[in-house]
C-alpha cells in the first residue's frame, strides 16, 4: 500500500484546509501556475499521477485538463521547507497550462507603465472550452 502524503502530520494545511500548488514544467523548470489543494485532491494526484486540484470558485475538486485536455502529468512532487506549500514537477500535455489559452499563467510582467502581456495565446479559450471562460 502507497504512503497517502494527505494524511502526513508533516502539511500545514490553512484554515480552510488547503495548501497552495505550484505547478512547474519537470524539463524546463518553467512555473506553469498555481492552484489549490486539499487532502483529497492531493492524494488523488498521487494515486492517479495527474494533477488533481481544488477550485475555490467552484468548491468542487478539478482534474487539470478534464475540460481542456491539458492534462498535467505528475513526475515529482516537493514540499516546501514550512511544509505549507507544494510544488508538483509536472509534463503539461498540450502545451497549455493556462485557462487563456497561454502556456503559463504568468504571462503580465511589470513594467513602469504598468502589467505587459508577454505571451501570446496559444489556443484561444473558446476553442478549448466552447465558449468564454
Amino acid at each position: 500500500m502507497q504512503h497517502d502524503p494527505a494524511t502526513s502530520s508533516t502539511i500545514a494545511w490553512n484554515e480552510q484546509g488547503l495548501i497552495p500548488a505550484i505547478a512547474q514544467d519537470w524539463r524546463s523548470g518553467e512555473v506553469l501556475m498555481l492552484a489549490w489543494m486539499n487532502a483529497e485532491a492531493l492524494a488523488l494526484t498521487v494515486n492517479e499521477g495527474r494533477a488533481v486540484y481544488w477550485s475555490r470558485s467552484r468548491q468542487a475538486l478539478w482534474r487539470k485538463g478534464e475540460s481542456s485536455g491539458n492534462v498535467q502529468l505528475l513526475k515529482e512532487l516537493r514540499l516546501d521547507c514550512d511544509a505549507d506549500t507544494v510544488l508538483l514537477l509536472v509534463e503539461q500535455q498540450g502545451g497549455i497550462a493556462c485557462h487563456t489559452g497561454r502556456r503559463r499563467c504568468f504571462y503580465q510582467r511589470w513594467q513602469e507603465q504598468g502589467w505587459e502581456v508577454t505571451d501570446e495565446i496559444l489556443r484561444s479559450p473558446e476553442d478549448i472550452y466552447g465558449k468564454q471562460p
